[in-house]
């Protein structure tokens, strides 16, 4: 599932079976001010269609640790361009299979 707000995107993999969360990420920094962003987060700086490719590439990246490799893209009724096209094709690159 993809949220976009005006400044900031957000996306979930959740298991519809069990209706628990499996990934989650967003553009935002480390919650927490000790911790460090790893390599492979995503910046908080650039355009935002550039950090949205960055969100979906780190999803895909994770959800594939998890053995995920198949998902369905849940747009949340966004139209399918701009940054929500580009969290679709920063997963699709990563090997993550729609």
């Amino acid at each position: 599932m993809v949220f976009r707000s005006a400044r900031h995107i957000y996306v979930q993999v959740i298991d519809d079976l069990s209706r628990k969360t499996v990934v989650a990420v967003s553009d935002l920094m480390p919650k927490k001010p000790d911790k460090k962003a790893a390599a492979g987060d995503v910046p908080t700086e650039g355009k935002k269609a550039e950090r949205a490719k960055k969100v979906g590439t780190l999803v895909a990246r994770r959800c594939i640790e998890k053995g995920i490799k198949k998902v369905v893209f849940d747009r949340a009724g966004y139209k399918y361009h701009g940054r929500v096209s580009a969290v679709a094709a920063g997963a699709r690159e990563a090997g993550l299979e729609f």
